[in-house]
C-alpha cells in the first residue's frame, strides 16, 4: 500500500519525466528476514517500482511503503528513504541520506535491522556513509531504537513509538546509483566499544572495564540497561549545556545523606565505579527536582541527551578515572589523576575547564569531594554555597 502523493505537498519536480508504476508488490524473503525494495529510485530513464525520486531536483524521496519483514509477521511495516543534496565546490549531487521505518512490532524488540543498498548490477552492497561502511545497522532496545554494530560514528537515529529515523551524517551513495534497498531482521549482537568511541547517548566514551562493574539506581550486578554488569562509562559532549559546563552549587540543603557512605579519605577505590547515579538520586531526593532548585545533580540527572535518562554527577572514583582520560594518562582507580595535558586524551577534544569539578560523593555531613582537572588534586568544597560555584559534566554507566 503506497501513501498517496498528497501526503507529501513539499514534493515536486522540476524535470519530470513521466507516470511511474506504484502498485507492484514488494518482494519478501519472510525465512530469511529480510525486505528487498527493487529499483526504488527514479531514475532519468528507469520507471521506478515504488519510490520516487529524481535525480536531478530537490525531492524527497516522498513515498512510504507498507510491507512486512521476518520479526513483523503479517503486521505491515511503512518505510521511507529521503535523499539530500550534497554541495560539494560548487557542484553536487543527491545521495541516499536516511530511512525512516515505522510501524514496528513489539515482537521486533531485541532484534537487530540491517540496511543495505545496491546497485543495478553485482551483488556487493554499496557504501552508504562514512567512506566504506555498506551497512547501517539499528537495535531496538524493548521499543528504544539505537545505533548499533559498526553504526556508532557517521550516523544519528532519531528514537519514536514503533519507529525509528536513520540519518547518514555523511552518506556517500549516489541516488542514481541505487536501484535496490534491502531491510534484514536478525539477532542482536552487543556492540563493543572503544576508549573515545561515540556512546549511544551521543557522548564520549571514556573508561572500558573487562570484567564489568555494579551500576544502576540500586548499584547491583543487574543495573545495566540490558541487565548484568556495566563495562563503559560515558561522559557529556563539552556542549551539553551550551557552549561550556555550567558552574553551579552542589546543591541547596546542607544536610548529611544518609544514603550515601562518607568517604573521608582514600576514595579512590574500584567500589566506587558505578556509584555515582545511586548518590545522585539520593541528591535529588534530598534538594528537589531541577530546576526549581537549581544545582549541579539535578542539572546532570535532568540531561538527556541521546534520549536516555539515566545521566547523572559522577562518583569520585569515576571523577578521577574522567580526569585520567581527559589528560591522557593511564586510568588507575587507586592512582590519582596527575600528569598529561588537558583535553588530550582519545576523543577527549577541547571542553574541560583547568578547574575545580564536583562529584557526588561526600566527604561528611558538611563536604563534598571535588577534583581540580588543572593539576589533578582531589579537594572537598561546601554542599551548599560554596565560595563559588563549580563546573561539572554529566556520566552515565551501561
Amino acid at each position: 500500500m503506497v501513501k498517496p502523493e498528497d501526503d507529501f505537498p513539499e514534493a515536486y519536480h522540476d524535470d519530470p519525466v513521466g507516470e511511474i508504476s506504484r502498485t507492484k508488490s514488494l518482494t519478501k524473503f519472510l525465512t530469511t528476514g529480510v525486505l528487498i525494495f527493487g529499483s526504488i529510485f527514479f531514475l532519468q530513464t528507469t520507471i521506478a517500482g515504488n519510490i520516487s525520486l529524481s535525480s536531478s531536483s530537490p525531492v524527497e524521496f516522498g513515498q512510504g511503503f507498507a510491507a512486512t519483514t521476518a520479526c513483523s509477521g503479517e503486521r505491515e511495516l511503512t518505510l521511507t528513504p529521503t535523499s539530500a543534496f550534497t554541495n560539494v565546490a560548487g557542484a553536487g549531487s543527491y545521495k541516499f541520506s536516511s530511512l525512516t521505518v515505522s510501524g514496528i512490532p513489539d515482537s521486533c524488540r531485541g532484534k537487530d535491522f540491517t540496511i543495505n543498498a545496491f546497485g543495478n548490477t553485482g551483488s556487493s552492497p554499496l557504501a552508504i556513509f562514512n567512506s566504506d561502511s555498506t551497512s547501517a545497522v539499528v537495535y531496538n532496545n524493548a521499543g528504544t531504537f539505537e545505533l548499533g554494530v559498526g553504526t556508532i560514528t557517521g550516523t544519528s537515529i532519531t528514537s519514536g513509538s514503533g519507529a525509528f529515523t536513520i540519518t547518514y551524517t555523511n552518506p556517500v551513495a549516489i541516488s542514481e546509483s541505487v536501484f535496490t534497498i534491502t531491510l534484514q531482521s536478525g539477532e542482536h549482537k552487543d556492540i563493543v566499544y572503544k576508549v573515545g568511541n561515540i556512546g549511544p547517548g551521543g557522548g564520549k566514551i571514556y573508561y572500558v572495564s573487562s570484567t564489568g562493574f555494579n551500576c544502576g539506581a540500586n548499584y547491583t550486578s543487574t543495573g545495566s540497561p540490558t541487565g548484568g554488569l556495566c563495562k563503559y562509562l560515558e561522559v557529556a559532549p563539552n556542549t551539553w549545556s551550551g557552549s561550556s559546563d555550567p558552574l553551579k552549587y552542589w546543591a541547596v540543603k546542607e544536610v548529611d545523606l544518609e544514603t550515601i557512605t562518607s568517604e573521608a579519605t582514600a576514595y579512590n577505590n574500584a567500589a566506587g565505579i558505578g556509584l555515582g547515579y545511586k548518590n545522585s538520586i539520593a541528591i535529588v531526593s534530598q534538594n528537589g527536582v531541577y530546576p526549581t532548585n537549581n544545582y549541579a545533580a539535578g542539572a546532570a540527572r535532568a540531561y538527556t541527551g541521546g534520549s536516555k535518562s539515566d545521566w547523572y554527577l559522577a562518583s569520585t572514583a569515576e571523577l578521577n578515572l574522567l580526569c585520567q582520560w581527559a589528560r591522557n594518562v593511564t586510568q588507575n582507580v587507586a592512582t590519582r589523576c596527575t600528569g598529561g595535558a588537558l583535553n588530550t586524551g582519545t576523543g577527549a577534544g577541547a571542553g574541560f575547564a583547568a578547574s575545580y569539578n564536583w562529584s557526588s560523593s561526600e566527604k561528611d555531613a558538611r563536604y563534598v569531594h571535588t577534583q581540580n582537572f588543572g593539576d589533578g588534586f582531589q579537594g572537598w568544597g561546601f554542599k551548599n554555597y560554596a565560595p563559588t560555584p563549580y563546573p561539572f559534566r554529566p556520566i552515565r554507566a551501561f
